[in-house]
């Protein structure tokens, strides 16, 4: 089978390319040429906006880098009457969760764990502006309307060409832009004696996935005609909180420090995160396990281990969102002993 992945060179699809060429499938990876990664496919370079003036021929298109309902739309334009299906990478944050806690919708809090039909977002503003701003700098596909629920309206409503969905967790491994390990790992690193959470981040759960993990799932959801008209989960289980993922990786490292948990008004100011941390994402994946057959081929534990091996490799540039004010934390931490 000819498939086509579009945006194939970053951070999951170099991982799906191989998955699939295990399998004895071709590839073809549509990308703009900023980066040639070593791969078992072929090389198509473009622009995104040009996929429906290309003529490409593919039994079946993956793309992971949708982010506007005009993007899935020329996608769809590009290959109903090509392709036999069109696979969209989705994410958790279309789920009315992410708005509430983000403080962007009111109301309850979302009952967890969310399934695929947990409530989507009401608005279609998926996260406070200058937290776009720096995604549109990380990520040069995502466009100014980005929002996942279009997307996934798109793909899912072609009667011409079926859809699947599959809604990502927050993904972790080696080349992950946002350096979700560094702020643990660099104070491990740095000898600090303890680590500080702010007590509400600290129980916060979220659904997560190592990066190959992640592109094994969308390799089945393609490969499997099942999945046809479906949209799955795709999260590791159990779903662990904050402080418990920053235990796994203090493990994993052979630290012997402290975490310190300290109420929001006692824990200094670059430690608090915006936001409404009591509503958790942690999310269900079971259809995807039950329908596909769908396991994690990398342990959590060996994904930690890869993932810490690659950060201290490859330590962040001049993108680091993350602060990190030691004198400001020490007197935090003497603070809450008297």
């Amino acid at each position: 089978m000819k498939i086509l992945i579009v945006g194939g060179t970053g951070f999951i699809g170099p991982h799906l390319v191989r998955w699939l060429a295990e399998r004895g499938h071709s590839t073809a990876v549509f990308h703009r040429g900023k980066s040639r990664p070593g791969l078992p496919a072929e090389h198509i370079l473009g622009d995104r906006r040009d996929l429906p003036r290309m003529g490409l021929k593919a039994d079946l298109v993956i793309d992971l880098i949708l982010s506007s309902a005009a993007q899935a739309q020329a996608t769809m334009d590009a290959f109903r009457g090509i392709a036999r299906r069109v696979v969209a990478a989705s994410s958790m944050d279309v789920y009315r969760a992410c708005a509430v806690m983000h403080r962007l919708e009111e109301g309850p809090l979302e009952p967890v764990p969310l399934t695929e039909d947990s409530r989507l977002r009401t608005k279609l503003q998926t996260y406070p502006a200058e937290l776009i701003t720096v995604l549109r700098k990380l990520f040069g596909w995502i466009d100014e309307d980005y929002d996942k629920i279009p997307v996934e309206r798109t793909i899912m409503g072609d009667s011409e060409l079926p859809g699947t969905v599959c809604r990502l967790p927050i993904v972790y491994g080696p080349g992950d832009n946002l350096r979700r390990f560094h702020p643990v790992l660099k104070r491990i690193d740095d000898g600090r004696p303890a680590i500080i959470f702010e007590e509400g981040l600290a129980a916060w759960k979220a659904p997560r996935g190592y990066v190959e993990n992640v592109a094994a799932a969308l390799g089945l959801a393609a490969v499997d005609d099942r999945a046809a008209g479906r949209i799955y989960n795709v999260a590791e289980t159990p779903a662990f909180s904050e402080l418990e993922w920053a235990r796994k990786i203090a493990a994993a490292t052979g630290w012997t420090g402290d975490f310190v948990v300290l109420p929001w008004d006692g824990t200094p100011e670059h430690l608090r995160q915006p936001g409404n941390p009591a509503q958790h994402w942690e999310a269900d994946s079971t259809r995807i396990r039950n329908e596909l057959g769908y396991r994690e081929p990398v342990s959590i534990e060996e994904g930690i281990r890869r993932t810490i091996e690659w950060e201290r490799a490859d330590p962040p540039g001049d993108f680091n969102p993350y602060r990190f004010d030691y004198e400001a934390e020490d007197a935090a931490i003497a603070a809450s002993h008297r």
